[in-house]
């Protein structure tokens, strides 16, 4: 049986490293695959992310467009489609419970994409203009949550 101190790699898979500044024949000797002067010469020398050598570096290039609202409000959607699985009531709750939305500290939008077969009593806190008449054509009803008025 083979023990560690006869183990060694199969030929030709491992190379030893190139041993730098080591004299004229060795090719890497005197500079030591460094060029000549300047910062990447010296000991130490790291340049920082981006860095493109003083041309003025790509992300300054490109024009900027547009921004980001601090304001925006970000809805998971659930659409009409997917609530044929209940019975009567749809709350936040049982659609976090059956899976539609990923967490209850984001507001819920239903958006009218499919048809609904029930009379439902939808509650979330906003729906596009076709899934209110979707549902209300159903002989559904909405109402809106976080806020005083029931629609």
């Amino acid at each position: 049986m083979a023990e560690l101190h006869d183990l060694s790699p199969s030929g030709g898979s491992h190379r030893d490293r190139k041993r730098l500044g080591r004299g004229p024949g060795s090719g890497t000797g005197k500079t030591a695959g460094r060029g000549q002067k300047g910062a990447g010469a010296r000991a130490g020398a790291k340049s920082r992310a981006r860095f493109e050598g003083g041309q003025m570096p790509l992300h300054r290039r490109l024009p900027k467009r547009g921004f980001t609202n601090l304001n925006r409000v970000e809805y998971q959607v659930v659409n009409l489609r997917d609530l044929d699985r209940f019975d009567d009531v749809v709350t936040i709750e049982s659609l976090r419970a059956s899976g539609l939305i990923g967490t209850l500290q984001r507001p819920v939008k239903v958006l009218g994409t499919g048809d609904l077969a029930k009379a439902l009593k939808v509650e979330a806190h906003a729906f596009s203009k076709s899934a209110k008449e979707k549902i209300e054509a159903a002989g559904g009803s909405v109402s809106l949550v976080g806020s005083a008025e029931t629609a």
